[in-house]
């Protein structure tokens, strides 16, 4: 399965943003972007060209593929099928990027981060129904449970997760049992409820042409 293995924090410095990919670094003073923010590399500094039209909306769709670790050809899917349903493209878009199965382990706080919930939901430590499912781009759906796995109740990276969710807002959309380490799908996610620096109408003008 091809997968980005790279430095995260130089996706962030790239995009100018953060991308929020590193879980609690990148809410304290060790994130990169407070140092450094400007592009990677040795000229990084002297890129100061301000970007318009299709450079703009390019780096919106960067911005999400690498936030929610999805290569293009499954991003380019998940437009695809936005812009045949009914209703808003862009926020169908967002809403079945919040709905991959390592997204909702990471919203309900089985890991700090979207890649360690996603190399959590690889290794088959999730669950949803009761079943194991071990594809991270799974759809779940309104009233499915996800749980965490007895055997891997004590992994570290799951009670770091436990904590930091503990301590942050839980999606509306969501349900979580700390206790049990189990969550549930109350409804659909919307636009208003996910709090991300994305201009998704950026990549429907993008993919539209």
């Amino acid at each position: 399965m091809a997968r980005y293995t790279g430095a995260v924090c130089r996706l962030c410095r790239r995009e100018g943003t953060k991308l929020f990919l590193k879980g609690t670094k990148c809410t304290s003073d060790r994130c990169p972007i407070e140092k450094r923010n400007f592009p990677p590399g040795q000229h990084g500094k002297d890129r100061k060209a301000k970007i318009v039209g299709y450079g703009l909306q390019l780096h919106e769709k960067q911005k999400a593929k690498r936030m929610y670790f999805t290569l293009e050809g499954q991003f380019r899917e998940y437009y695809e099928k936005a812009n045949r349903a009914s209703g808003v493209t862009g926020e169908l878009l967002i809403q079945q990027l919040e709905r991959r199965l390592d997204n909702v382990a990471f919203r309900l706080g089985f890991a700090i981060a979207r890649r360690q919930a996603r190399q959590l939901v690889r290794h088959g430590h999730v669950t949803v129904n009761g079943r194991k499912v071990n594809i991270p781009s799974y759809q779940v759906n309104v009233g499915d449970e996800i749980a965490v796995r007895e055997s891997a109740k004590k992994f570290q990276i799951v009670e770091q997760g436990a904590q930091f969710t503990q301590q942050n807002p839980l999606p509306v959309w969501l349900e979580m049992n700390f206790e049990n380490l189990s969550g549930r799908v109350l409804s659909l996610p919307k636009r208003a409820d996910v709090n991300l620096p994305i201009n998704e109408q950026l990549i429907v003008e993008l993919y539209s042409k």
